[in-house]
Parts: structure tokens; C-alpha cells; sequence
């Protein structure tokens, strides 16, 4: 598998806010089929010590959510560079980087987030810049075709917990992959 969806959560939306969690999992979104999955939270000093800013906006967001995504990005953390290290360990151990696709839900959030993360560590990511892919943008050819998996279909897990968000659009992409791409079979 070549198609890995990552999640962030983050204390703001801009490339240099404070990455917080990452998760991920690798998907093919012909059969809709998961593989390996990752999920690591960072702490809040690292990221901000290695230049991050966080946005007041965001922290009084997380200050609404439930006890449950707030102790999501805050349980047992990292230093950042450890985080992102891991997350490059863990998605060459499945796939050569320059096949990998790394979808994030926004052509300029996750991704970008991320890749500003990566520069901010002096660390060089896993990922080809053109491999980039967008999940909303496949969300918007479902809907164009009568299909919105992404409001119809059931989350399982917690939202605001990176790994979940990521299992779920990986799923809610699959379903859409499947309807615009025929197999052979069909």
C-alpha cells in the first residue's frame, strides 16, 4: 500500500501552529482495506520551543471539546522531532517514499502543517511534495455523483483523535474511490 491518510490535531491553522497528534494509516482505496496505523501525541513545549505558535482561537476550541479529545493530545507526549522521526520510520517501513500518497483533509492544512513541522525540526519528511493529496477535494467529486459517505457514514471511535479521524476518512474515501473507479469485476 501506497496511500497513507494522516490527521493532525494542532493549538491553530496556519503552517505554524503547534502539531499536537499525528495519526495514520495506510489504506488502498480500490478495495478499501486498512493496513498499518500510527498514532503518536507531542507535547505542546517541544513544538513551541522548535518555533511553533499557537493560536488563541484554537486553544479556547479545545477548551470546548470533550474530556476525552482534549486527553487525546495530551496523554503521555513527546518531544516533536521523536514524534516525526517515528512517523518516518513508520510510513518507510511500509512503502518506499517516493511512492507514498499522503491524503490530508484540506489541499492546505494537514500536509502543510506537517511539512512546516518537519522544517521547523531541521528534519526532512518522508513524503514527495507532488504526492500530496487532498480529501475534501475527492469528498466534492462524491458529492457531485449523488454520494456523501463523509455525513452518511457512521464514525466509529472518537472524533478529534488523529487515529480515528484518519481511519474514518480513509474509509469515507474509499467509498467514494470505489463509485468513480470502476474494478474490472464490475
Amino acid at each position: 500500500m501506497h496511500n497513507l491518510m494522516v490527521d493532525i490535531e494542532t493549538m491553530g491553522t496556519r503552517p505554524s501552529s503547534p502539531v499536537l497528534a499525528v495519526g495514520a494509516v495506510f489504506f488502498d482505496p480500490a478495495t478499501g482495506k486498512t493496513g498499518p496505523q500510527f498514532y503518536r501525541v507531542a507535547s505542546l513545549r517541544s513544538e513551541m520551543e522548535n518555533g511553533a505558535v499557537p493560536d488563541a482561537d484554537t486553544v479556547m476550541w479545545w477548551m470546548t471539546q470533550s474530556d476525552k479529545a482534549r486527553e487525546a493530545i495530551a496523554y503521555k507526549p513527546s518531544h516533536i522531532n521523536e514524534v516525526l522521526l517515528n512517523l518516518c520510520e513508520f510510513a518507510q517501513a511500509s512503502s518506499s517514499a517516493s511512492k507514498i500518497q499522503l491524503w490530508g483533509n484540506g489541499a492546505g492544512f494537514d500536509n502543510v502543517l506537517l511539512i512546516d513541522a518537519y522544517r521547523r525540526a531541521d528534519l526532512r519528511p518522508f513524503w514527495n511534495f507532488w504526492n500530496d493529496r487532498d480529501v475534501r477535494t475527492i469528498v466534492e467529486l462524491g458529492r457531485q455523483i449523488g454520494i456523501d459517505p463523509k455525513r452518511d457514514m457512521p464514525f466509529t471511535g472518537d472524533q478529534h483523535n488523529a487515529l480515528d479521524d484518519a481511519i474514518h476518512q480513509a474509509k469515507y474515501v474509499s467509498a467514494i474511490w470505489q463509485k468513480l473507479v470502476p474494478t474490472t469485476s464490475d
